[in-house]
């Protein structure tokens, strides 16, 4: 076991240090992820230690899947840690499969202090004591305590003869109520005399959670543990366990459930839960993260957007509310926006527009050169774009039209509204006989809107019946960006063309 001496500040208080524990039973929720950003965000506030560690001790349901799955997650929501899974640490390892000796030695130690001890109970011996104790309808109803005062000489020849058998702690029964100081909940009180000498180490030599849990945080130094409120009511008996250790007891911050727009956890039957759902819709991580972040934080009482290096700095605990928090996909909608419309037309570009392009097979190569081949069309085409979006892949079919040469894939209902209305080929050939004036120097928005401006007038028709058969014939769909600015991202040579073909459908 590594030494904490290097965990003590010049003060001579412990050096903050927080983890993110997830079990790789499946992908990283909302829930989950929330817990890591609240965990980061108060270590790098207290210029901490962040911890990722890997709990995979259920082996029914842990897999490596899951665990690469749950890095990539926390990869992408930009969450590094300064020790543990991928990067290791003075306190490894950082997965619970690869320290099973470990527990298996401090269990060892409880037995030898006279603070835990074998127990030999059957299923069926300690089913029928339990009812039993229900017919009796006594006030404890836990395990029963048989085993408790067994002889160690006694319980070492059991063991030896290959009897069967757990450890359980051996809870002090004139302990006092198990009081905590919660950084969120404040004064917590259990009453120990509820407790039973609940098991640290399985038949199966596998420990439990309570056991591996207070194992691992109290030798990595853990001194705030931040986590779900699911997990207060394991609290107690943690305490246990740390004081049979002989460790000190961490602060701990049980920070609330996240619900649905119902009322309830929030869950699938709401959308989606997982971070990489989040991610293939098309968020951007920081506006994720800040989103997440204000589920039952705030730095004030109005302020909601909260940049990551803003959160590292202002994040505490003080401000966490104990009242469970609703997920809102249209705030989270509104701070993704937020963000989007924050970017430069060249960070649009370069990450979101192009990167969006090439995964859809409308631009090849990669991202820094195929932006570097025309950075003016694909900033032009970003400030079209970067208003009317909120999620990344929705660039995609707005752009597309862009892609499709002379023969742009009509919208039938659009050509019907506006192609195949009488007149509409005059005005097609009005745009085309004005267009066809200006020169590939002269190809602009600006130009194109002027030399389109005055033909409604001139033709006497309503400039939305005019428009709407230009914007079709170009753009092959009546809603699409700026009309101007959509003609000059063609080129001359196409929207031209675009505009001949259309006489062949126009009335």
């Amino acid at each position: 076991m590594a030494s904490h001496d290097n965990n003590i500040q010049t003060d001579g208080t412990p050096k903050i240090r927080v983890r993110f524990a997830p079990s790789p039973t499946g992908k990283l929720h909302v829930g989950g992820a929330r817990t890591a950003i609240f965990n980061w965000a108060f270590a790098r506030a207290h210029e901490g230690t962040f911890i990722l560690r890997i709990d995979d001790t259920d082996p029914t349901r842990s897999t490596e899947e899951n665990t690469q799955i749950i890095l990539r997650a926390m990869r992408w929501l930009g969450l590094d840690w300064d020790e543990g899974e991928g990067i290791g640490g003075p306190y490894g390892p950082y997965r619970q499969t690869d320290r099973i000796e470990i527990y298996r030695k401090a269990a060892e130690r409880l037995v030898a202090e006279g603070r835990a001890y074998p127990c030999f109970c059957t299923a069926e011996k300690l089913a029928a004591d339990r009812e039993a104790a229900q017919q009796r309808r006594d006030s404890f109803q836990g395990y029963q305590r048989t085993c408790r005062d067994i002889e160690p000489a006694e319980a070492k020849a059991r063991i030896a003869a290959g009897e069967p058998y757990t450890i359980r702690i051996k809870v002090p029964l004139d302990r006092g109520d198990v009081v905590i100081n919660d950084a969120v909940h404040g004064r917590v009180s259990f009453n120990a005399r509820e407790l039973d000498d609940f098991i640290l180490i399985r038949t199966d030599g596998t420990p439990t959670y309570n056991f591996t849990t207070v194992v691992d945080d109290a030798m990595m130094g853990i001194t705030h543990v931040i986590r779900g409120d699911d997990h207060l009511s394991n609290t107690p008996r943690q305490v246990m366990v740390y004081e049979a250790l002989g460790y000190p007891t961490p602060t701990f911050a049980h920070i609330s459930m996240i619900l649905g727009s119902d009322g309830k956890k929030l869950s699938k039957r709401h959308g989606a839960t997982s971070v990489e759902e989040y991610r293939d819709a098309g968020y951007l991580s920081d506006a994720f993260v800040n989103y997440l972040a204000l589920l039952g934080w705030a730095p004030d009482g109005e302020t909601t957007i909260v940049p990551r290096d803003v959160l590292a700095k202002s994040f505490s605990l003080d401000r966490v509310s104990k009242n469970p928090a609703t997920f809102d996909p249209k705030k989270l909608d509104w701070i993704q926006q937020q963000y989007l419309q924050a970017m430069s037309n060249s960070e649009f570009s370069q990450q979101v527009l192009v990167p969006q392009l090439i995964a859809a097979g409308l631009e090849s190569g990669d991202t820094e050169s195929t932006y570097a081949a025309r950075p003016a069309w694909f900033d032009l085409l970003s400030e079209q774009l970067k208003p009317r979006t909120t999620h990344m892949p929705e660039v995609v079919d707005k752009a597309r039209f862009l892609y499709e040469g002379a023969d742009v894939t009509m919208d039938e209902k659009s050509v019907a509204k506006n192609l195949a209305k009488e007149g509409a080929r005059s005005f097609v050939s009005a745009a085309y006989e004005a267009l066809s004036k200006l020169d590939e120097e002269a190809w602009h928005a600006e130009q194109i809107d002027a030399a389109l401006e005055p033909l409604p007038e001139t033709l006497g028709v309503n400039k939305r019946k005019f428009y709407g058969a230009v914007r079709v014939a170009e753009c092959g769909n009546q809603v699409s960006p700026p009309l101007g600015a959509s003609i000059e991202l063609l080129g001359r040579e196409i929207g031209l063309a675009r505009l001949n073909r259309a006489l062949s459908l126009a009335l």
